[in-house]
């Protein structure tokens, strides 16, 4: 009798580990997909913003060959600063995975802040650049603020043009250095 219990809490235990193997994966798949659709979603409420605040920029979303948008940047610096990120990667206006951008920056700078930021691909080469986690913001890399009018005379460089939206916060640097980019296909 005692072996029989002894089996029995056995046989419990080892089908307790089996079901927490087999549920706690779905579990953590389920939050992940959660995420990715609240990304999904901000990133095209941070589509309609860009477009709101500047009414030119609906011609980029139409006519490029994809685009990236990052809705909540967060960025601090005190000397040394990062930033961070996830958004929606689109192909021909599809979304078609996601992307993490980081940034370290070094110099002058301080303070906090939020952006959303978007980044324009002119051709398929400079998507696959990015899609194969190619793509990386050098220093003298600018990105233009969004305003009235500022998109209709953007120019691509390198197949690229950036541009960023402030949020909230206050920041003492704009600069892009120090950007890179994973992505990872829907």
């Amino acid at each position: 009798m005692l072996i029989m219990k002894k089996l029995s809490i056995a046989a419990m235990a080892f089908v307790l580990m089996l079901m927490s193997g087999l549920l706690i994966p779905r579990a953590v798949k389920a939050q992940d997909e959660e995420k990715k659709e609240k990304i999904m979603d901000e990133s095209e409420d941070a589509k309609e913003d860009f477009i709101k605040k500047d009414p030119s920029m609906a011609n980029l979303f139409k006519n490029s060959y994809a685009y990236v948008i990052f809705p909540n940047v967060g960025k601090g610096a005190a000397g040394v600063g990062g930033a961070a990120g996830y958004g929606t990667v689109y192909e021909k206006g599809k979304a078609i995975g996601t992307a993490h951008m980081t940034q370290v920056t070094v110099g002058p700078q301080a303070g906090a802040a939020a952006y959303r930021e978007v980044i324009f691909f002119e051709s398929k080469e400079a998507l696959d650049r990015f899609t194969q986690n190619k793509l990386e913001f050098t220093a003298e890399t600018q990105a233009i603020a969004v305003k009235s009018g500022a998109s209709a005379n953007a120019n691509y460089r390198h197949g690229v043009v950036v541009f960023t939206a402030e949020k909230g916060g206050l920041l003492l640097d704009a600069s892009l250095g120090g950007q890179k980019f994973s992505y990872k296909a829907i």
